[in-house]
């Protein structure tokens, strides 16, 4: 029985690395890709390492466009999703906090209306909200993509704190009641102290989500020099002129390193929080 076992552990292990690296495939194509001269990255004869390596890609790419270096997408990109990821934190906290622990007429419906915000895909809202931002002269500008995230609009974030502060016991808020303490104190001074897992949590997805945001960049920024990564990456491939496949792998490969240093250095916090929300499949 013993030897069965072991055989059937290796022959799990070596299912499982074998799917992994299925899946990571393309993620390592395009990482290795990006250190092949650019005549050398297509031709299915080329293999997965690079024959002769070269940063000519990085160089290039990181020139960028109309004498804007891709640096200035960077930063554009750092700009949208830190003060947009803030805004989701601060506001999802606060709802989250006023439906989980406060009695108040309404509160059954607005919960309903927030995870009815879960179920509606986002593309049905992109016409009426692009009217509405147009109509706030707002088209052109980063607010689209930045304020509305002060209010909450992400019901997923709420939700997923909610679960989290439900398994706080209610005995503290009371405790802290008879001391004198109100509900802000009782919030800034108990819960959030003790939710910060699942604001990190919060925060990880947030900002991947932002950083990776497209479709809100091509909808609200018209001018290049306030382009995110996300849609500065469309210019190394112009119909009209060619596209340069070896600068955009480079700068592909650069854009996914600020959101995978932050996966690995809250790492622990995030799996922490998953578990601690009830969210886990």
């Amino acid at each position: 029985m013993t030897r069965e076992k072991q055989i059937k552990t290796i022959i799990y292990h070596v299912l499982v690395a074998f799917g992994g690296f299925v899946m990571i495939y393309p993620l390592l194509w395009m990482v290795l890709s990006s250190f092949k001269p650019t005549d050398q990255v297509l031709p299915t004869a080329s293999s997965l390492i690079p024959a002769t390596w070269t940063l000519r890609n990085y160089i290039q790419g990181w020139k960028g466009f109309m004498g804007y270096s891709f640096g200035t997408f960077f930063l554009n990109s750092f700009i949208i999703s830190l003060v947009s990821t803030f805004g989701t934190l601060v506001s999802s906290s606060l709802v989250a906090f006023a439906l989980q622990r406060l009695e108040f007429k309404g509160r059954k419906i607005l919960f309903t209306l927030v995870l009815s915000t879960m179920m509606l895909p986002a593309q049905i809202l992109m016409i009426p909200q692009f009217m509405w931002f147009r109509h706030l002269n707002w088209v052109g500008t980063y607010y689209p993509m930045i304020l509305p995230y002060f209010f909450a609009i992400q019901g997923f974030f709420v939700y997923l704190i909610m679960n989290f502060i439900g398994g706080i016991p209610k005995s503290l808020d009371e405790a802290a009641k008879i001391d004198g303490c109100s509900y802000y104190g009782i919030f800034f001074q108990i819960i959030l102290p003790l939710i910060v897992p699942a604001l990190v949590t919060s925060a990880i997805f947030s900002f991947i989500w932002r950083w990776d945001d497209y479709l809100s960049a091509l909808l609200y920024v018209n001018r290049a020099n306030m382009r995110p990564v996300s849609l500065a990456l469309q210019l190394f491939n112009d119909p009209s002129s060619g596209s340069d496949i070896g600068s955009t792998l480079a700068m592909s490969t650069l854009s996914i390193v600020p959101a995978t240093i932050i996966f690995l250095i809250f790492q622990k916090s995030l799996v922490e929080g998953i578990a601690s929300t009830g969210i886990k499949g």
